[in-house]
């Protein structure tokens, strides 16, 4: 992979750096490495005895990643899953870290990428995959899944109306070929939708992003990953985590309040009895979005939520 093709714009880059609030002898994670956008940034403001953890499920934007940092040697590189970061950590004999960072979104080089079939535009084969180790792919999801579960993910994941059309429509397709191509699966996608509700976006855009969320679960897992992430918070150690869709923001959203200690007892009683304890505290009431300029220099920021949570202080 040549640094050179790999672009990817970093998003609520200064937002993250600020809310992280870096302590220059840290540890700190980059959850989703990617080409080391927000990486570089969290690198620059650590001491020689800081150490910056870069995990990311891409080979080629690790080897990338690697390429943008050589001039450092407190970096240690992962291929792995953040939802593993516990595991992670623990084989490389650390506790807690100080800071970790989250951007959820799929970066700029993988959805322009053609050969990795992340996007509508252009034809390749059905991949979606992150991790170009795992079986699980676009083309298994789209010739094997049966129509409820098709129409299912389409629904939930891409919030398309035509959920059960486009599902429907696959599975006769399947009867007479093997779906195989983006192309394929742009035009089935095209014929199943009307006219007159093909004037927002790409019609073939939610259906891909929810194959995408299912091909590398996105979702499923969230919830929990954003509890051990907070679980291997030292005091005052930060989680920032950038979503793009509403589900990731409700999942990190809730994650966050249940890590608070928010009671969840019935409105009422004399004391409370559901045993909620604090790990920290939100810093961001509201999730921090991006500025009309991000936007304007870049359309992908346009959905991006920012959520912050510290580690709890010692009382």
């Amino acid at each position: 992979m040549s640094i050179e093709n790999f672009n990817h714009k970093s998003v609520l880059l200064n937002e993250c750096i600020d809310g992280l609030n870096i302590k220059p002898n840290g540890i700190y994670i980059d959850g989703t490495m990617g080409g080391a956008g927000h990486s570089i940034e969290i690198i620059k403001r650590l001491s020689k005895a800081g150490l910056l953890i870069g995990i990311d499920r891409d080979e080629d934007a690790l080897s990338v990643a690697k390429e943008r940092l050589n001039g450092y040697n407190n970096v240690k590189y992962i291929h792995g899953n953040h939802d593993d970061i516990k595991s992670i950590l623990k084989d490389l004999n650390i506790d807690k870290v100080d800071g970790i960072l989250l951007d959820l979104g799929v970066s700029s080089y993988q959805l322009d990428e053609k050969n990795r079939g992340f996007s509508y535009l252009g034809d390749a084969r059905l991949d979606m995959r992150m991790d170009q180790s795992q079986t699980l792919d676009a083309e298994y999801i789209v010739n094997n899944y049966d129509e409820e579960e098709l129409a299912k993910i389409f629904f939930e994941y891409g919030e398309e109306k035509f959920s059960k059309k486009i599902a429907r429509n696959i599975i006769e397709y399947r009867k007479k070929q093997k779906i195989e191509t983006t192309n394929e699966l742009v035009d089935i996608i095209d014929k199943s939708i009307p006219a007159s509700f093909k004037n927002n976006g790409h019609p073939a855009k939610r259906v891909f992003q929810a194959i995408r969320i299912e091909v590398n679960n996105e979702i499923k897992p969230l919830y929990e990953t954003v509890i051990n992430c907070i679980d291997v918070l030292k005091e005052e150690g930060r989680l920032c985590i950038i979503t793009f869709h509403s589900l990731e923001d409700r999942a990190v959203k809730n994650a966050m309040i249940e890590a608070s200690g928010k009671c969840t007892c019935p409105p009422g009683l004399p004391y409370c009895s559901c045993g909620a304890i604090s790990k920290g505290k939100i810093i961001t009431r509201k999730p921090i979005l991006p500025s009309d300029d991000e936007i304007n220099n870049n359309s992908r920021s346009k959905s991006a939520k920012l959520r912050i949570f510290e580690g709890r202080s010692s009382l």
